[in-house]
Parts: C-alpha cells; structure tokens; sequence
C-alpha cells in the first residue's frame, strides 16, 4: 500500500471517526510489513502522565494504542518505552502498576523515570550518607540504586527536635518506613545524623511538604551538611527533572518539582551569601532521550529474533524515534532539541489543550489522543 493511500486512510479516519475501516486497512497493511522485515527502523517512547494517564486512569485510548504494539500471541512487535519526568517508586513496582492499568505486560526496563539518572552517581556517593526527598519511596528507590548509605527527609527531620517550627501545627503524621532503609531497625537510625556530614540531597519526586523541606535542606545545605552548626560548603543538590507543571486529574495544570526548585533557590539565596549550585537532570535533557534511544536498542532483539547480524556498536537502527508527549517545553522541546533522528507528537489529553500547534515549542505532529499518534506512525512506518 503506498504511502499516499494510507495517509488518505489516517486523514479520513481523524475526520470522520471511523475507527474499524482504518484499523482494518492499518492492521492489514501493517502485518505485511512485519512478515518482510525482520530489521525495525523506528522506536517509540511515550510520556506517562497526561498521555497514557490522568492519575490512575487511562486517558487517550492508551490501552487500545498499546496493544497494537504487540502480535496476535500478545508479543510486542515495536519497541516502546515509557519516558516520564515522573517517579518516586522503583522502575520494577510502576512497571507493575502500569501493567494491571493498562492490561499490558511492562517490563522495569521498559521504564525509565526522571530519577532513573542518578544511578550513574552511584559509584560516586555509594557509601556517603544522602538525603532522598519525595513522595512515595525515595529512599527506597536510592537503596535499590546502590547508594548504601541513604536516609528519607522524613527519617532524617524526625531526629532532630523543633527542626519544623510548623510540626505542632500539621494535622497529618507521617510514619517512619522502617523497611524502606536498611539503616534503619527496632532501636532506630543507625546514621548517627549529628555527627555524620550529609554529602549530597537527592530529590527523587515531587516534596509533599514544602515547608519543611525547604527548611531542612536550607540547613543541610547552609551547614555543610550538619544542621544547627556554622555555615559550610555546600553539599551537592541533584533533582530528578525541573518540570514546573504537569497534568492530573484537576482540571488545569498542578505545580511540579520545578517550582519546588524555584522556591528552595530563592529562599537559599536571599539568606546565604552564595547562590545555590545544583543540577538538575529529566527531559527536556538531550541526554535523557540519547538515554532512551540506547534502551530502545536494547529491547531490538527481544522484538525481532532473527535480529542477531547487527553491529550494536555505534549502529544507528532506527530511522525515526517517536516522542509522544503532552507537555510541549518538555516532551517536544527535548525531541526537536536533541534532533534526528527524534519525531515529536504533541497530544491534546494533558497540558497541552490548543487548537493549533504550540508557537513556542512546535512539534512535528499534534493530535488528539495517543491512540491517534500510533495510528499516524503505524501508517507512516508501514508506508
């Protein structure tokens, strides 16, 4: 089938809704193209939040777009990835809980997080004492990382009295995890934090409560890594992505970890004389994506099994890579700035609501939903 006809057969489909006829000419085109090639030439990485869901549901069609990824026998036939900003839980456990959402099987691998980075710092602070801060299970997500050393803010501010002046004021509680840290047992911390520097605070996920730590990496950070004490060099301060907002539920967008960071930067430079040093890693990064095409490679042969007479060294396999994305200074403003062989897809289920194409960060492609994205690339690729 010729590319002409199969863009006629999207452009109806979007146009009259017609969703049997153009599945019916996509899955036929398409199954003709798996038979001939065995080498794949594009990938596929979606954003989760406000494209595949909105909280803990399914927005977009997403599970009907997935599973046109895989084979009759339920075998993924394209390689896919999920790339978020997003985290907060271990790649294995949200590979688990977006498997039972969307009625697929999603490997840990096939997730990659905005935290997932700092595995790389491992070798670096592996046996140093850091502070994970977040929602969910930082400290969790640290340990399973490799940093050995590592302590909640929640573990962490609970050793030292009055550290939150607003603490008797808070009606909620917070639990001390015990299983999450192996530091920490029956008697309590083992860290003794009064006495041991903290080299480095990691911001997993987005802080539930800014107040106080804000307040309490002032203090790591002003002290040199010892609060109460004078002023020292600061520790090093990492966040997992800088997203100012992102969708949810709520009807308009929700403040993310960007603004966080905005709030600790001014607060720490109107009360120290240096300004704050960090580093911050996530999409919009380049790297990220040249993270995600390498992980895409990887999943190649698991998806074609007669793929084995292929270089995997400084091998480009892929003529095109899809990010298909809802917020568009990240998702697409990352694809366009990292470059070919990246093809970004703008969708309208998330931050993104406009009419016509965003003017500051225009995608390639903008549609309604991610299924309407897989329809477009299916069609394309088997063109």
């Amino acid at each position: 089938m010729s590319f002409r006809l199969l863009t006629k057969a999207w452009r109806q489909r979007t146009q009259s809704k017609n969703h049997t006829a153009f599945s019916h000419i996509l899955l036929r085109s398409f199954s003709h193209k798996s038979e001939r090639f065995s080498r794949p030439s594009f990938g596929i990485a979606f954003d989760i939040d406000g494209v595949i869901l909105l909280g803990n549901t399914p927005v977009g069609g997403s599970p009907a777009a997935l599973r046109k990824l895989y084979d009759t026998q339920g075998r993924m036939k394209i390689p896919y990835v999920f790339l978020t900003n997003g985290g907060g839980i271990p790649e294995a456990k949200r590979a688990s809980q977006l498997s039972q959402l969307l009625g697929l099987s999603v490997s840990p691998s096939q997730v990659l997080q905005g935290h997932s980075p700092f595995r790389q710092l491992v070798d670096r602070f592996e046996h140093e004492l850091v502070v994970a801060v977040g929602k969910g299970e930082p400290a969790s997500v640290m340990s399973e990382y490799g940093f050995k050393n590592v302590i909640s803010i929640d573990e962490y501010a609970s050793r030292f009295e009055n550290i939150d002046p607003l603490a008797p004021y808070k009606k909620w509680t917070t639990k001390l995890a015990a299983p999450q840290n192996p530091k920490f047992d029956k008697n309590g911390l083992r860290i003794d934090v009064f006495s041991e520097r903290v080299q480095a605070a990691f911001v997993v996920s987005d802080p539930v409560d800014w107040s106080r730590d804000i307040q309490v990496l002032c203090d790591i950070l002003k002290t040199g890594g010892l609060p109460g004490r004078n002023v020292g060099m600061q520790p090093q301060l990492y966040f997992a992505n800088d997203d100012l907002e992102y969708q949810t539920k709520f009807p308009s967008e929700r403040l993310g970890m960007g603004a966080f960071r905005i709030a600790l930067e001014s607060i720490f430079n109107r009360t120290h004389s240096h300004s704050l040093e960090y580093t911050s890693f996530g999409k919009p990064h380049p790297s990220v994506f040249k993270n995600a095409a390498t992980v895409l490679q990887q999943h190649v042969p698991q998806v074609y099994e007669d793929f084995n007479d292929i270089n995997h060294k400084n091998t480009q396999h892929f003529q095109t890579l899809y990010m298909v994305g809802d917020n568009p200074a990240v998702d697409i403003r990352g694809a366009r700035q990292t470059g070919h062989p990246w093809f970004s897809i703008l969708t309208r289920t998330g931050v993104f609501k406009g009419k016509e194409n965003h003017d500051k960060f225009p995608a390639d492609l903008v549609v309604d939903t991610v299924e309407e994205a897989v329809d477009y690339i299916l069609a394309k690729e088997s063109a």
